[in-house]
């Protein structure tokens, strides 16, 4: 039988192969890593995506296997460093600043001029961040964007950004910088508690959030709090431009939409300003569609949206948009379909239970929830017998599947005690508030059918 290094080996070539043909067929080179991201065609070709991931994944577990124990921990230990050091690069815009200086770089003198920090000590968060492959340093104290670092420079001028009102906008339609932004500030600090909310002290804490940053508000309440909106502006922008990331045959294909009667009801669970709402209703105009969401989001945020985006579905009925608190009685009784796009890994099982339930008094008999969310992968083979990656890697596919899962479900507990869930654990959410699972279509994210009972 052939060895773990040998079939995690194997898997790399063969794989790099397909890579390398790939490109090779398009007429194109393999983008290199010194030069800036660039979209191209075969970005969301599934083949590629799908080889792409089997490197990543035996890379890492070649290297943890073959790498001494010691050394794994010695790397994982601090590697609060590279939280920290993404967070100043982004917050002090040195993509931005590094934007125009093209391959040769700027000296760390010079870039430290421009983002106001000392350049000696600037060199070595710089260096720290090149050394694991994001800047490059190209001549001693000279550092220019790559590939990585380059996808973190921001939509708006550098002028912009260091204008008096750039705190506040400077986020604004750059959404991975805006999430780096939230992660490496409202969440680095916030994950130093987490061993101490989950020994229990203090018991009356929600989340490790509340402890990182002394407050009893959700993080929700508290990006409204004076000195706060800029965060709440990045936070926006960081869910905004992660909801891009989504193809839209997610919720185009995750329900059969077409099969439900002229003109029957579609409610928006927690929607927002309803941007699903809106992709739906685009491919499936037979239904009349309501999205429900808190009051300060529908008055203003969502009319807005939707003036400004279809104006017409507002005017002809298509569309209403109600205030509704998803945690008391549900107002639309026995409608076709009530779906929800990642509300629940918001929420704790008990808070998951009072939503689901609430939902299940609305609903008719033949009423279907339909859940837009991430199923949780097991690092090991998974009981419900879906077909495991190649040999030996791990179930989940280590870092390029599992490894990004595992770390947004830590985030969840981090900031709001929420989780990313299983296919079992929704199953038990199921059963505890009168609903079926009927059928899963699987993806970046599930589309959980549920019918009542």
């Amino acid at each position: 039988m052939t060895s773990p290094l040998t079939a995690l080996a194997n898997l790399i070539s063969s794989s790099v192969q397909t890579l390398e043909s790939a490109y090779s067929k398009e007429g194109l080179a393999f983008p290199s890593l010194d030069e800036p991201f660039r979209p191209g065609p075969l970005d969301n070709d599934a083949a590629i995506m799908a080889a792409t991931h089997v490197i990543i994944a035996a890379a890492h577990q070649l290297i943890a296997t073959v790498r001494s124990p010691m050394d794994t921990i010695f790397d994982y230990a601090p590697s609060m460093f590279m939280s920290a050091s993404l967070g100043l690069a982004v917050d002090v815009d040195v993509p931005d600043v590094l934007k125009d200086a093209g391959p040769q770089g700027l000296h760390v003198k010079e870039i430290g001029e421009k983002v106001d920090i000392e350049g000696e000590k600037l060199a070595r968060i710089l260096r720290y961040l090149a050394t694991r492959h994001v800047f490059k340093e190209v001549a001693p104290d000279v550092f220019a964007n790559n590939r990585v670092s380059s996808i973190l420079i921001k939509t708006r001028p550098l002028e912009d950004l260091k204008s008096d009102h750039g705190k506040l906008t400077k986020y604004d339609d750059s959404g991975i910088p805006a999430m780096v932004g939230h992660m490496t500030d409202d969440g680095l600090r916030a994950s130093a508690y987490i061993t101490t909310y989950l020994k229990g002290n203090p018991k009356d804490s929600e989340s490790p959030f509340n402890l990182g940053w002394n407050t009893k508000q959700s993080i929700w309440e508290w990006f409204e709090e004076p000195g706060n909106e800029w965060r709440g502006r990045r936070f926006v922008s960081a869910m905004t431009g992660g909801a891009a990331l989504f193809p839209s045959t997610i919720f185009t294909d995750g329900f059969d939409w077409k099969a439900l009667k002229e003109g029957s009801v579609v409610v928006d669970v927690g929607g927002n300003v309803g941007t699903v709402t809106l992709t739906i209703a685009k491919s499936f105009p037979h239904l009349k569609y309501i999205v429900e969401d808190q009051e300060k989001v529908i008055s203003t945020s969502a009319h807005k949206f939707w003036e400004e985006q279809s104006p017409e579905s507002l005017t002809s009925g298509q569309v209403s948009l109600k205030v509704q608190n998803f945690f008391e009685p549900q107002a639309v009784k026995n409608a076709a379909v009530y779906f929800m796009r990642m509300v629940l890994h918001d929420w704790p099982n008990s808070k998951c239970i009072e939503i689901l339930k609430a939902i299940r008094a609305a609903a008719g008999p033949t009423s279907k929830l339909v859940v837009f969310d991430i199923i949780m992968p097991y690092a090991c083979p998974d009981p419900a017998g879906l077909p495991p990656p190649p040999f030996p890697l791990l179930a989940n596919l280590g870092l390029p599947v599992g490894g990004f899962l595992t770390a947004v479900d830590l985030q969840m507990l981090n900031l709001v005690n929420g989780q990313e869930r299983t296919l079992s654990q929704f199953v038990e959410l199921g059963k505890a508030t009168g609903w079926k699972l009927e059928g899963v279509k699987p993806g970046v994210l599930a589309a959980l059918e549920f019918s009542a009972v």
